[in-house]
């Protein structure tokens, strides 16, 4: 049957109907067609990645956070926090202890915190201090104690060399790619197998092991030196324990998808608690 049979038996109306369909349908297909491979996947479903550092208010200590993960959550590296609150080696903190941000002293300002600022720290989030309107004092109360400041303004110590010998975290299709922008992501996204080894990728020293940070699931961070640390998000498990020393290419964790959809491993290194393209540090492939 030609167009044209069709077209005097149906209606010219809806015959152009037809074909409109007809078109839209082959424009639906094409779209389609387009090569997986030539997508860019980033993981954007951590938001601790999308957390800028901070530089105002206060966190209060709760039970198992470090001073290493709460540098590590808030954008700071953890030997400037440390001198901003004049926490000496080794870095010991308590739950309820006030770590500032913004190189004030809870226990020698003037600042005060609202009563209800003061619930939502003891939950261990984070919170910005207020002060009452000048000669009032009236339902406020002083803000939790914290260790007196005296280096606010300390500057960083010079960035150390980097550690040689970095060796890739895990066996994987690389699907997340390291981004310079503070709102997209910090690290890189390794796909793998429910249960896969994660390995160390440098010597050093395990400083965090837990679940508290938001947005990382089952998390490890190691120390390597004074300037850079390494994180390892999302595990299944974890096998190895804060203050435990570990070696390149050491399983330290099994892959999972604990904080995120999909199993796959984040993986960030960080100098002086900055992210930087952990694509600079490891051998090709």
């Amino acid at each position: 049957m030609s167009l044209t049979d069709i077209a005097q038996r149906i209606g010219t109306t809806s015959f152009q109907c037809l074909v409109t369909g007809l078109v839209l349908s082959s424009l639906l297909v094409g779209c389609s067609s387009t090569k997986s491979s030539d997508v860019r996947v980033v993981d954007g479903g951590s938001a601790a990645a999308k957390r800028p550092a901070v530089t105002t208010g206060q966190y209060v200590v709760r039970k198992g956070d470090t001073l290493f993960s709460i540098a590590f959550r808030y954008g700071w590296d953890y030997k400037a926090l440390a001198a901003r609150n004049n926490i000496p080696a080794p870095y010991t903190i308590r739950p309820g202890q006030t770590i500032r941000f913004d190189g004030r002293s809870g226990s020698t300002s003037n600042q005060t915190v609202t009563s209800s600022t003061t619930t939502t720290s003891s939950s261990g989030k984070l919170t910005v201090t207020r002060s009452p309107a000048s000669g009032s004092s009236a339902g406020t109360k002083s803000a939790a104690p914290s260790v007196a400041n005296k280096s606010a303004s300390a500057p960083l110590p010079p960035a150390g060399p980097a550690p040689k010998g970095w060796g890739w975290p895990s066996n994987g299709i690389l699907i997340g790619k390291f981004s310079s922008n503070g709102s997209l992501n910090k690290g890189i996204d390794i796909a793998g197998d429910l249960g896969q080894p994660v390995l160390a990728a440098s010597d050093g020293t395990v400083v965090y092991a837990g679940s508290g940070l938001r947005g990382y699931g089952e998390l490890v961070i190691i120390k390597h030196s004074d300037t850079y640390v390494s994180a390892y998000g999302h595990n299944r498990r974890l096998l190895v324990r804060e203050g435990q020393q570990v070696k390149v290419g050491q399983t330290i964790a099994e892959m999972g998808s604990t904080g995120t959809d999909r199993v796959k491993l984040h993986f960030e290194i960080r100098r002086q608690g900055k992210p930087v393209d952990p694509l600079q540090f490891l051998p090709a492939r």
